[in-house]
């Protein structure tokens, strides 16, 4: 029997990660396969190319291309302060020279007795990649970067902004529920990222931002209120790379939307522990979901939970979220999968399902208007 492929959004209490952590330009590894990493340590580095800078030597001393090497002061090769001389004309008698002064700290990295001017680069710029999460190097790209492996907790939302950070997760309010306000929001959760429940207005983004807040997990967010504190409209492609000052992550979608319980219930139980998230987010080739990811230690008491992401689509029995109006963002169970193609609103004929919600109402509709809810 033919599957239809459904979406599916992760909210896993015990899972194992791997990350490929690789660098922009080949460079030097800092750690060895096996060796066991916090989050926080430098696993890779390398150098980016300096920007280059053009002068027009020739055009600002007012001599020939092919004069420019008896111009320069400074060699190829040779380092340059800001505002140093680096070519002075000869002038008239020895008077009224000329002089060019260098835009920049760098090096002459090309002098052209062709077009008379000259190269010069700004010093490298220095990248770094931290491991991102507390585990095990399981394997070395060379040159590149690493893979690491860890055991733990994995949610993944709807929606973020705001690149990768860590720190100790702590709750804000006591119910999926709740709106996160300015109220809730207070210098105790500095350097931590917080958990609301339904929304996270304005005025809660603009203090956490103020009170050193490293990000927040929330169930929803009104559009306006997103581009009020970024101060721009967002663009549809992709996220993460916002300086914005903290993450943010909706784990519903945009609005009031109560956090599924699940999620919110999974996330009290990390109170206090460290955590990695990323807001990265693209909903286009090469879907990418914002993630917090928690290291937990195996033990008897946590069951490995199954990835059913490579499985062969839905079954009765499992946890799927509603993506599309009238019941968007209602969670419930699937309970009916009629094989055959059925009537739907708009009079085409399509795959169905039959799911009870929380609130145990009973609705009917097209398979593609829910993602699974991995768990």
């Amino acid at each position: 029997m033919a599957h239809a492929y459904t979406p599916g959004l992760k909210v896993l209490a015990h899972t194992e990660l791997t990350k490929e952590r690789r660098l922009p330009l080949p460079g030097e590894i800092l750690v060895k396969k096996g060796d066991r990493v916090k989050a926080e340590r430098v696993a890779a580095r390398t150098n980016l190319p300096g920007n280059v800078q053009t002068l027009n030597i020739a055009g600002l001393l007012g001599i020939l291309p092919d004069e420019i090497e008896e111009a320069m002061l400074k060699k190829l090769n040779e380092t340059v302060k800001k505002d140093e001389i680096v070519a002075q004309s000869k002038g008239l008698f020895g008077l009224f020279k000329s002089s060019v002064r260098s835009p920049i700290h760098g090096t002459i990295e090309n002098i052209s007795k062709i077009t008379g001017q000259v190269i010069m680069r700004e010093p490298p710029i220095p990248v770094e990649v931290i491991a991102y999460i507390d585990g095990e190097v399981i394997d070395i790209v060379k040159n590149e970067g690493v893979i690491i492996k860890t055991q733990g907790s994995f949610i993944q939302g709807i929606f973020g902004i705001g690149g990768e950070t860590i720190g100790e997760l702590a709750m804000a309010v006591d119910d999926p529920s709740t709106v996160l306000t300015e109220k809730e929001i207070d210098k105790r959760f500095a350097n931590k990222i917080i958990i609301g429940g339904s929304m996270v207005t304005f005025d809660a983004l603009e203090k956490a931002r103020q009170a050193g807040i490293k990000g927040i997990v929330v169930g929803g967010i009104e559009d306006q209120d997103l581009k009020r504190f970024m101060g721009y409209d967002i663009g549809v492609a992709i996220t993460g790379s916002e300086q914005v000052g903290l993450t943010l992550i909706a784990t519903e979608g945009f609005g009031q939307l109560n956090m599924a319980k699940r999620t919110f219930d999974l996330l009290k139980s990390l109170s206090g522990k460290k955590a990695s998230i990323n807001g990265a987010t693209q909903i286009r080739a090469g879907v990418m979901r914002p993630e917090v990811i928690v290291p937990v230690e195996a033990s008897s008491s946590l069951k490995r939970t199954t990835d059913i992401s490579a499985g062969s689509g839905l079954d009765v029995g499992m946890s799927v979220r509603i993506i599309r109006e009238p019941h968007f963002g209602a969670i419930g169970k699937v309970k009916e999968l009629p094989v055959e193609l059925s009537m739907i609103e708009t009079e085409a004929r399509a795959r169905v399902l039959t799911v009870q919600l929380e609130n145990n109402e009973v609705i009917t509709l097209p398979r593609a208007n829910v993602e699974i809810i991995e768990e």
